[in-house]
């Protein structure tokens, strides 16, 4: 058994996870959890802007990575493991961020590309699967980020993946100011969201997926919602199976809601009111363009060529994701 920290800076938030890593008689790695945390930084405040991390963003990132670093002496962690993601990826100034980083935690952040967040979403996501009847290959993962969107498609030997600039941070900074959002905000970013599923579709062939997993906070506040939780339970929420139709409901009315309605509902994080909605509209869309590319001819099976085409009848959500992903790339 190896105690690891894991690391995630995105963004909007910034995650640790302390696990235990445990390999058993047959050569697999499983993560028993010690501690969870987050907290939403927002670094990638108007970043997509001025090309340029925020002094107080970075300020607030760097506290958060002084506290973990404590959490992480305290746990008698043996290895640690910093990612980094869009909004480092995007800044001009990110060596201000590495500096820091190192300075408060002794350990470098790692600067990863799309390619790769996408295939640790993957990995980390893939833990739910064996709990949800039906969720067979190929899979496509999709994590929605403040800043970035990753799509990976795997069958268990070959993973296809695309990462486009595409978050909630992002789209609510670029168009959905009013609150509530307007007609016309709400029209030019589905434009956009549209484009960018459109390059990521250029890539990944989203007419072969036959099992849909949603992961990190978007996804994971859009399913409390749909599910009618009172407060955010993870237990709840991990592995839940929702009809399409559903989702599509669930997005549409924290879309609408107001800064103030979102506020009230007992399962969401301060940090997601104002950007909750252009994640939801962002999610919607995908779930909406993967059920017309796969096809509406019914539910269950898939052609023998692995090709789908059975329908997308269920939308799975996963709180197993990049961070997990992070965590077992240190076995």
């Amino acid at each position: 058994m190896t105690r690891v920290a894991a690391i995630d800076c995105g963004t909007n938030s910034i995650r640790l996870l302390v696990a235990d890593l445990h390999r058993d008689g047959s050569g697999d790695t499983r993560l028993t959890d010690v501690e969870r945390r987050m907290e939403v930084v927002r670094l990638g405040q108007d970043v997509d802007r001025t090309g340029r991390i925020d002094p107080v963003a970075l300020e607030r990132t760097i506290a958060a990575a002084r506290d973990y670093a404590e959490r992480c002496r305290a746990h008698g962690v043996e290895r640690v493991r910093f990612v980094a993601t869009s909004a480092s990826r995007d800044a001009d100034n990110r060596q201000d961020f590495v500096d820091g980083v190192r300075d408060a935690l002794g350990v470098v952040p790692e600067v990863i590309t799309g390619t790769e967040e996408a295939e640790l979403s993957f990995r980390g996501a893939l833990s739910v699967l064996d709990r949800a009847e039906g969720a067979g290959p190929p899979h496509l993962v999709v994590d929605i980020g403040g800043g970035s969107t990753e799509f990976v498609l795997g069958d268990g030997e070959q993973l296809t993946s695309r990462s486009v600039d595409l978050g909630c941070v992002r789209l609510t900074e670029r168009h959905l100011r009013s609150d509530p959002p307007t007609h016309d905000e709400i029209a030019a970013a589905r434009v956009e969201v549209r484009a960018r599923i459109d390059e990521a579709a250029a890539v990944v062939p989203l007419e072969r997926v036959r099992t849909l997993v949603g992961v990190a906070g978007t996804v994971t506040t859009v399913t409390a919602h749909a599910l009618g939780l009172a407060t955010y339970d993870p237990a709840a929420i991990d592995g839940a199976s929702l009809e399409p139709e559903v989702v599509h409901g669930s997005c549409a009315s924290l879309l609408a809601a107001t800064h103030a309605e979102r506020a009230a509902m007992g399962f969401m994080h301060p940090g997601r009111i104002d950007v909750i909605g252009a994640g939801a509209l962002i999610w919607s869309e995908i779930v909406s363009r993967v059920e017309t590319d796969v096809g509406p001819r019914g539910v269950g099976g898939s052609g023998e060529d692995g090709s789908g085409g059975a329908g997308l009848g269920r939308v799975l959500t996963s709180e197993h994701d990049i961070l997990d992903g992070i965590a077992l790339s240190l076995s």
